[in-house]
């Protein structure tokens, strides 16, 4: 029973760092489609500085929160207040920056992947490397920091990324999961670690203005999935529950970034397999066969949490702009006299929108809150832009938006059909995929490709770090591809929509559009 596996700590705990949740689920080690728990906290960035962070004190405050939540939710429902489980995963937002001292000191506020300051240095990478270094990645950073002549970089003794940053605290080793560690610095798949070449190339490069600096005593290990990554101490124990009640010697799978965890809780670690994680940033994994043909800056090479090869398409912009109109459609319910939860909001909203032209009506949404490298933007401008003939209706309004939070991520897959990259399937997850039938529907559209839905879509990456968790004790009997078809989506229950043709057409249409426009996004972002 459930309330056994509780008690006895026959269970998984995933914890996960997103943009604008912090995530805590529980679930059965033996069936890990089964969420019996789960908590949660609301947090959000603040531009401070010019500069996209989260306080790190808000890391601890969140997580204690999610955690007693999560706590009290085991009680609730089986009288069952969990002191131990048996594995732990932790997982969070990938790439950025938290560079600490010898004293694990952070040196300068978290610079997490949001930031697009680092242009110089990517394109100096990018170069160098012969591989595409995004503006976010920790290396980007780094190396813009040294460009710059930052003071703090003499006294940079490790860099982390949040999930490496949380998992350090709680159990004492600076360690990180192939697929996290892969947007710090690339990494070689034939030795599932940061390619050496590459670490003697990047050391060479800046031998004359830091000639002691030394990648490999900086980042963290790298392991892969299925890799014991240490226990939780007394100190970590009472970092995530400091009522005393959480036994330490918890045993600990290696931290992941949400990309791989959107991809295990997707099911999409095997070859021709891909998944899009929809957020406060967007972004699409396509797991490859062979070796893409050039460099393309839309595209980011990354890994799975096994560290298979990956094509990533990652925007900085997500669902964000799209959950601040539904909140004024809220506030517009409430002042009415007629008030209705934020979930109904977005069921009303997202049906509407069913009945909009198939193109929005000539009408374009620009999600853009911050820059868009994809986009050639440095700053973000959400626009919502109309012509006099277009038919503004709210019909096409809601699609437009819900077009726009897939506009950007349109552009870079379209480069992959260019390389001719095949999918068998696509999945997706987020919160936006809860309305049934329509965000996925117009995401099929999008991308004119089967899209499919499962019933842990909402739980999302806390899921998926739960499940990486439970893997520990698996991994010596079989892969995590296997292990994910056998033992955790046997009988989960899939939904699968077909590309409408009229919703291909119209998107394209939209698309079109999209691009071009994007020179009224450049204007804004240079006029204000």
């Amino acid at each position: 029973m459930s309330a056994d596996a509780i008690r006895d700590g026959r269970t998984a705990l995933g914890i996960e760092f997103g943009s604008t949740r912090i995530k805590a689920c529980l679930v059965d080690a033996d069936d890990p489609a089964t969420v019996l728990a789960v908590g949660g906290h609301a947090w959000e960035n603040s531009f401070a500085d010019r500069t996209w962070t989260y306080p790190l004190d808000e890391v601890w405050t969140g997580l204690q929160s999610a955690f007693a939540a999560l706590v009290a939710d085991a009680e609730a429902r089986y009288g069952a207040r969990p002191d131990t489980f048996g594995s732990i995963g932790v997982s969070a937002m990938m790439h950025g920056y938290l560079a600490f001292d010898e004293d694990d000191r952070l040196l300068v506020p978290f610079r997490t992947w949001r930031n697009t300051t680092t242009g110089r240095a990517s394109a100096a990478l990018t170069e160098a490397f012969g591989v595409n270094i995004p503006l976010r990645w920790s290396i980007a950073h780094l190396h813009q920091a040294i460009l710059d002549e930052e003071p703090h970089v003499p006294e940079v003794r490790s860099l982390t990324t949040l999930a490496g940053y949380v998992h350090a605290a709680l159990t004492g080793r600076k360690v990180l999961g192939v697929g996290d560690a892969s947007g710090m610095f690339p990494i070689d798949s034939a030795t599932g670690d940061y390619d050496a070449a590459l670490v003697d190339r990047y050391h060479a490069l800046v031998a004359d203005r830091m000639p002691a600096l030394d990648l490999r005593m900086l980042l963290p290990e790298v392991l892969a999935a299925g890799e014991p990554a240490g226990e939780l101490t007394v100190s970590g124990a009472a970092l995530l529950d400091p009522t005393g009640a959480l036994r330490p010697g918890i045993p600990f799978c290696p931290p992941e970034g949400d990309a791989g965890t959107g991809m295990v809780a997707t099911a999409a670690v095997a070859p021709r397999t891909g998944n899009v994680s929809a957020g406060t940033s967007i972004f699409a994994m396509v797991v490859l066969e062979r070796p893409l043909s050039r460099v393309h800056h839309e595209l980011d090479l990354v890994t799975t949490p096994a560290g298979d090869p990956v094509a990533m398409v990652h925007c900085n912009n997500g669902a964000s702009e799209l959950a601040a109109w539904a909140g004024m459609f809220g506030r517009f319910a409430q002042a009415s006299g007629t008030p209705v939860d934020d979930d109904a909001v977005f069921e009303v909203l997202f049906r509407e929108a069913l009945d909009g032209d198939a193109d929005a009506g000539g009408l374009l949404a620009y999600n853009h809150l911050a820059g868009e490298p994809i986009a050639g933007l440095a700053e973000g401008r959400p626009l919502f832009v109309r012509t006099p003939d277009s038919r503004f209706t709210l019909a096409n309004a809601m699609r437009a938006q819900l077009y726009g939070v897939f506009g950007t991520l349109a552009l870079g897959m379209r480069v992959l059909d260019d390389e001719g990259v095949a999918l068998d399937r696509m999945f997706a997850h987020g919160g936006m995929f809860r309305t049934v039938g329509v965000a996925q529907r117009f995401l099929a559209g999008a991308l004119d490709a089967p899209v499919a839905v499962g019933e842990t879509a909402s739980e999302g990456g806390a899921w998926g770090i739960a499940v990486l968790a439970a893997f520990l004790s698996r991994a010596d009997d079989t892969d995590l591809s296997a292990y994910l078809d056998d033992h955790v989506f046997a009988g989960a229950r899939i939904g699968v929509v077909d590309p409408d043709p009229a919703d291909v057409a119209g998107f394209a249409d939209y698309l079109d559009r999209y691009r071009a426009g994007l020179v009224v996004e450049a204007a804004a972002v240079a006029a204000l």
